[in-house]
């Protein structure tokens, strides 16, 4: 595994949880993910970030392996109510502050990098899909989901935390990387 200079303590600053490198190999990559999204997800078809506009599963299994590695990681929240959705989404925003915050920390390092995280991208008002392509590409981070990646196999596999109990909450981004 690549070792990132002073990832420790760069990642101590931060609400992060748990962390783990893991390999681009074993990534658990499932059609039946993409189901849920289609079937569960309101923003389904509406953003370049979500599918079909990320594009075919098979072509998102693809890219990620041009990333050998990736750094996996969870952030925790505090809400009063956990089964408060609104509350709960809330927090989803300072999880991606972090993820962009350590990408960009990973980026000064040298690494090449590419973020899936918690989005369905709200970053434009209104999303330019399918009529014309995103505006800001370099920002948008898509789900984890919407490339099929099955996040509770990650996690057992990686012997993580997948819920705390009580009012928390937990997070999850992948940031795939490459060294020159």
């Amino acid at each position: 595994m690549t070792e990132i200079p002073g990832l420790d303590g760069y990642i101590a600053q931060f609400p992060v949880y748990e962390y783990r490198i893991i390999t681009t190999d074993d990534l658990p990559v499932e059609d039946r993910v993409r189901t849920v999204c289609k079937q569960e997800c309101e923003r389904y078809g509406s953003t370049w970030a979500c599918p079909p506009g990320v594009g075919e599963l098979a072509e998102c299994e693809r890219f990620c392996h041009t990333y050998p590695e990736g750094l996996f990681f969870s952030t925790v929240a505090e809400v009063r109510d956990v089964m408060d959705m609104e509350e709960m989404l809330a927090t989803r925003t300072a999880h991606e502050e972090v993820t962009e915050e350590i990408r960009q920390y990973m980026a000064a390092q040298g690494s090449d990098t590419f973020v899936l995280s918690t989005e369905s991208c709200d970053i434009c008002e209104e999303c330019a899909y399918p009529d014309a392509p995103c505006r800001f590409p370099d920002k948008m981070h898509p789900c984890l989901e919407s490339y099929g990646i099955v996040v509770p196999q990650i996690v057992e596999r990686q012997q993580m935390a997948y819920m705390l109990g009580g009012n928390t909450v937990l997070w999850f981004s992948l940031i795939l990387f490459r060294f020159a």
